[in-house]
């Protein structure tokens, strides 16, 4: 879906595809599964890979992810992050990359997710007092991390709304004699199966009232679109740490 993302933009050219060694597509045309000729070749080598690239859109896993950041540092190739799952490290080492070049990172290139934040953020700010508050996710049986990246930041925003850190009041499981709910928590559930491509829901509990925000993807097109929004923001960027909330000028005194 980015590769056909990337076709359908006309201020857009795809000047390289990457994939691993092991992959059948190595040395076909990236939009062979289009009926489509590129003259792109997939590669497996990130250096041919970004030859003539001025941004590369990366959803893969945290270890490709930082090996493709020591290779953009070097020939100052932009890039648009929606890998999930980094540790303390990873995050520290795409941070330390934005010295050099700039960097969307975003757990999730969603436009409508993104909107979603903002709404959480009010939300959270104007409920702080008398409300228990849930995040709820669900993904396909093959997602690797959980929460999700998306859940997650959902959660930071609610925090930071709230004027606290995630860290100090997430719960992250329940089983046994729990106890009642400690107030100012925000729980978190998980939900693995068959093809979902991502429900997410944050509901906001109190007495007498539920108000709950949900957010359904029935399509990862909805990505690549937001990962192409991305590109167009990057294009002559400063060097710097970026998210899809400056992309979409969701911020006060935003783009």
């Amino acid at each position: 879906m980015l590769v056909e993302a990337v076709l359908e933009s006309p201020d857009a050219q795809l000047v390289g595809a990457l994939d691993l060694a092991s992959s059948p597509a190595i040395g076909r045309d990236a939009a062979e599964f289009l009926g489509r000729t590129t003259g792109v070749a997939v590669a497996s080598e990130a250096e041919r890979a970004l030859e003539h690239a001025q941004v590369i859109i990366d959803f893969t896993r945290p270890e490709g992810t930082l090996e493709l950041i020591d290779h953009c540092t070097r020939r100052g190739v932009a890039m648009v992050i929606g890998t999930t799952g980094f540790d303390a490290a990873g995050r520290q080492a795409i941070a330390d990359a934005t010295k050099r070049i700039p960097i969307v990172f975003a757990p999730n290139m969603s436009v409508g997710v993104n909107v979603t934040l903002k709404l959480l953020e009010v939300a959270a700010g104007l409920l702080s007092e008398g409300y228990d508050i849930e995040i709820t996710e669900a993904h396909h049986r093959h997602k690797v991390d959980a929460p999700s990246g998306t859940a997650l930041r959902m959660g930071e925003v609610i925090a930071a709304a709230q004027g606290v850190t995630l860290d100090e009041v997430a719960t992250w499981a329940r089983h046994g004699l729990t106890g009642e709910r400690a107030q100012g928590k925000i729980g978190f559930s998980v939900i693995r199966g068959g093809d979902i491509v991502g429900d997410h829901t944050v509901l906001f509990a109190g007495v007498g009232e539920r108000i709950e925000i949900t957010h359904r993807s029935a399509s990862r097109a909805t990505y690549a679109q937001g990962s192409m929004r991305a590109c167009r923001f990057l294009a002559g960027r400063a060097p710097g740490l970026y998210d899809m909330q400056d992309v979409l000028g969701l911020r006060p005194g935003g783009h």
